[in-house]
């Protein structure tokens, strides 16, 4: 009996990160500085992952936002070896993702120091001292929201990282938008409010991205957020492509 149609795919995750339109992807990414991804993890791996917040060995440290003033919930770093979901979605994100920081740093005029895998740029964050992991799990119940911010950590930055939500929208939150606000030169900011489904991944800029005027390309920062929690209880993964100090 042919049981090959029963087996799991050896790498699902590298899957899921392929199955994406990338060009529609780089296209609306370079447009609006964010995009949403395929559905990157099942409801049962979400499911897992919300499990995982009360696991304290996983994880090497907690953050209030509220004792902070980054806003109100609460966020976990990971500890490595990451859980398999995050090395691997990792591991398939950043070739993909490569492409684009490269174009973007290229017509900034900036030098490209992103080597062609993402262990090797790891090892140049450890080698500057950047050695903390960054993977997060978020939760924010009722009333909870995220403020503006760069997740920068250190020196060395890989412009675009990318974020899970792990709840199911109008089921177990209302609310809970993801927020960017872009900062264009000589011009108002340009605001984009997001609500990613169950699973989804959404890629986003991580500092700043070129925008394009009269006088060639400019630097636009962007801060990224998540909007108030209305009802319920919104847990996320977020996926940084360098270390921390």
């Amino acid at each position: 009996m042919n049981t090959t149609k029963n087996r799991l795919p050896a790498n699902p995750w590298r899957e899921r990160v392929e199955s994406a339109d990338w060009a529609a992807v780089t296209e609306e990414v370079n447009e609006y500085g964010g995009a949403l991804l395929p559905q990157l993890l099942t409801p049962e791996e979400t499911a897992e992952f919300r499990k995982h917040y009360g696991s304290d060995g996983l994880f090497r440290s907690t953050i209030n936002m509220g004792r902070y003033r980054f806003g109100e919930g609460e966020y976990r770093y990971f500890r490595t070896p990451y859980p398999e979901p995050i090395e691997q979605l990792k591991q398939a994100l950043y070739p993909r993702l490569l492409p684009i920081a490269r174009d973007w740093w290229t017509k900034l005029g900036r030098e490209t120091p992103w080597p062609d895998t993402l262990d090797e740029w790891l090892d140049m964050c450890h080698e500057a001292g950047q050695t903390k992991s960054t993977a997060i799990l978020l939760k924010y119940g009722e009333k909870d929201w995220n403020a503006l911010h760069r997740d920068l950590y250190g020196d060395l930055v890989f412009p675009l990282q990318v974020v899970v939500n792990l709840n199911e929208p109008g089921l177990d939150h209302t609310g809970g938008e993801f927020l960017l606000l872009e900062q264009r030169p000589r011009a108002q900011s340009r605001g984009t409010a997001t609500l990613l489904p169950h699973g989804h991944g959404y890629v986003f800029t991580t500092r700043d991205r070129p925008v394009q005027s009269a006088r060639g390309w400019s630097a636009a920062p962007v801060r990224h957020g998540v909007s108030a929690i209305r009802s319920g209880e919104r847990h996320t993964l977020a996926l940084v492509f360098h270390d921390a100090v």
